[in-house]
């Protein structure tokens, strides 16, 4: 098979290569596409885009693979596949990073840490950086350095006519507040242009562990130190087992804990300061916690959310840590039967919420945190072992329902996640602004294997776009 214009790979059903091609980070989607296009640049994604559409194929587009709900592959279509254009270029002087569309956070952290630079991404090292950024992007640095799509300058998009185009506060504004936020509705994105901080290479940061008993305790300390920290001091909480990784003692491997870990975006000696109550709270079962590079630290959770495992994902925003909240939490984080499940609460707050809420697509600025509840356990094991984690997550999701802020992180919804939670992503007025600009640059719906925002009844909408 060819396809005129393209020069990258074809990868088609009966490649030796087609099983591995079509796999995502998440192992149980088990998806066939007719084709998989891996693309070399923004051409042969045109070529690839104008062959799907004449053909009135489905089509899907892989940058990192890592949505859970498997978005990055389709049945019975043409996958964009971008996993080989990872290229970042880094220009000091400017502060800036360009990143192709396919590359991961783990390649932008390796070059921007040459110069002591870096920008908010991921808290795992082999997360897509297109599909993060477009969701809105919470990282450890986003309560200093705001939110990845915060940092974000400009991108080059395909749209769905097949134009190449910029995006950027300049030119097609509207776009560019649309790919803060709204996803991979508007068209592929092949090169995004971030801003950079000064940032390690040195850091303070890890994580410190204490016994599930004293999850309850640990929380409500919790609860009263970040309200008094500073914006470089980053936290996520992890609730479930303590992972078998390097550094860590035998004894605990795969024992019941929560984690609070930090990254202290700053000098390492301001961040000892910040750190010292939470270190001296109670009776850690470890503290990891200590100067260290920032890009090792950045990579430091990817063995503990493998390629290949199954996953099973549920979030919402929170208000606050109330007792109530707490007690929730508590009662449910370690119920699981599979020791790679887990619950993650990310601090928000800091710059994050000193953006104004209409400047992005990203729109709940005013959130206290973000919980996901992630059900995980690994190929071959029992469907019951799966039935049991799914209801888990659901169950954790449905208590924490008093205490939600209304409102959901697109990036953590999972396959089974309605249109109305999409919705909830947004909020009504978010929601109609991005499906006019949908009705603007896809009226006909090309990219909807997504968290789809489907187009809007505007006088662009009538105008379907001529077939390429």
């Amino acid at each position: 098979m060819k396809i005129e214009g393209f020069r990258g790979r074809l990868i088609a059903a009966d490649c030796a290569e087609y099983d591995a091609a079509r796999a995502v980070w998440n192992g149980a989607v088990d998806r066939r596409p007719r084709l998989i296009a891996r693309c070399l640049g923004s051409a042969d994604v045109v070529a690839v885009l104008r062959f799907a559409r004449y053909r009135d194929l489905a089509i899907a587009v892989r940058g990192g693979g890592h949505n859970v709900a498997g978005t990055a592959v389709c049945d019975d279509g043409v996958v964009i596949d971008l996993s080989a254009m990872r290229s970042v270029w880094v220009d000091p002087a400017a502060g800036t990073a360009q990143v192709q569309g396919g590359a991961l956070w783990g390649d932008v952290d390796r070059e921007t840490q040459v110069h002591g630079l870096a920008t908010t991404g991921g808290v795992v090292g082999h997360t897509g950086v297109a599909g993060l950024t477009l969701g809105g992007g919470l990282g450890f640095l986003m309560r200093r350095h705001g939110l990845a799509v915060d940092n974000l300058l400009a991108a080059e998009v395909i749209t769905a006519d097949g134009r190449v185009i910029r995006a950027s506060a300049e030119e097609h504004p509207d776009l560019f507040w649309a790919l803060r936020g709204g996803g991979g509705n508007f068209g592929v994105v092949s090169t995004f242009r971030f801003a950079l901080h000064p940032v390690g290479p040195n850091v303070l940061a890890g994580p410190i562990f204490w016994a599930a008993d004293d999850t309850a305790e640990v929380l409500r300390f919790y609860r009263d130190f970040i309200a008094e920290a500073p914006d470089e001091l980053g936290t996520v909480v992890r609730l479930g087992t303590i992972p078998p990784l390097q550094g860590i003692p035998q004894e605990l491997h795969w024992r019941s804990a929560i984690a609070i870990a930090c990254c202290y975006a700053g000098a390492v000696e301001a961040g000892e300061r910040a750190v010292r109550d939470l270190r001296r709270f109670g009776t850690p079962l470890l503290d990891l916690l200590g100067p260290c590079p920032y890009a090792g630290f950045q990579g430091a959770l990817d063995d503990t959310v493998l390629h290949g495992w199954h996953y099973y994902w549920k979030a919402t925003n929170l208000v606050g840590l109330t007792d109530d909240a707490i007690e929730v939490i508590a009662d449910h984080a370690y119920a699981a039967i599979s020791p790679r499940t887990y619950a993650a609460l990310f601090h928000m707050r800091g710059a994050v919420g000193r953006v104004p809420r209409d400047a992005t697509a990203y729109p709940f600025r005013d959130v206290a945190h973000n919980i996901i509840i992630d059900g995980a356990w690994l190929p071959g094991e029992s469907a019951e072992i799966a039935a049991v984690e799914t209801a888990w997550v659901r169950r954790f999701l449905e208590a924490l329902q008093p205490h939600r802020a209304g409102s959901v992180y697109v990036n953590f919804l999972d396959a089974d996640d309605n249109a109305s939670r999409v919705r909830e992503a947004y909020g009504d007025q978010t929601y109609r602004r991005l499906a006019a600009i949908k009705a603007t640059y896809d009226p006909d719906n090309v990219f909807r294997n997504n968290k789809n925002i489907c187009p809007g009844t505007t006088p662009q909408a009538r105008q379907r776009i001529s077939r390429l």
